[in-house]
Order: C-alpha cells, then sequence, then structure tokens
C-alpha cells in the first residue's frame, strides 16, 4: 500500500498556503509513490511537520526552519522510493 503523506500547519500563522503548495509539489513529483497528501490543521500554534503515515519526515520546532522544498523531496523521496531519480532536485 502506497503512503500518504501528512502536513500538519499551523493555520493561525497562515501556513495553509506553504502547505498547500508543498502538497502539490510533492503530489507532482511522487505520483506513482504516494497514495496522496493529506493537508492537517493543527490544534497547536506554531506547529508545522510533515508525515509519511506515522514517521516524521521534517519538524520545523525540531529543526528550527522550514524544509526547502529541493530539500522536502529528498526526505520524502528517502522514505517512499529511495531508488527514485530527482533529476534537478538530486543532491550532488
Amino acid at each position: 500500500m502506497k503512503p500518504t503523506i501528512s502536513i500538519e500547519y499551523c493555520p493561525k500563522c497562515g501556513w495553509l498556503l506553504r502547505s498547500a503548495w508543498m502538497a502539490q509539489e510533492l503530489l507532482t513529483t511522487f505520483t506513482d509513490n504516494i497514495h496522496g497528501v493529506l493537508l492537517h490543521p493543527s490544534e497547536f500554534s506554531g506547529r508545522f511537520s510533515i508525515r509519511s503515515n506515522e514517521q516524521v519526515i521534517f519538524d520545523r520546532k525540531v529543526e528550527g526552519r522550514f524544509p526547502e522544498i529541493k530539500e522536502l523531496k529528498q526526505l520524502v523521496r528517502d522514505v517512499v522510493n529511495p531508488e527514485k531519480d530527482l533529476g534537478h532536485s538530486e543532491r550532488k
């Protein structure tokens, strides 16, 4: 079964658009590798985390920043399909 990526974001902080953009990028890049992307408004202020099923891929509080889209694609790829070539987004 393909994993679902969930993006939990703080609606009070105005992070819906950022979350939707990241979801669009992930859906475009991983069309054949993921079941979908779930946008989940958090009940906690300042929360922004990305998970594959229950596995944390990125947490803003832990990292102290938001992920760059290239970095996020690499992190998701490493979980859902480590063999996938990301082309220009590939690590050098």
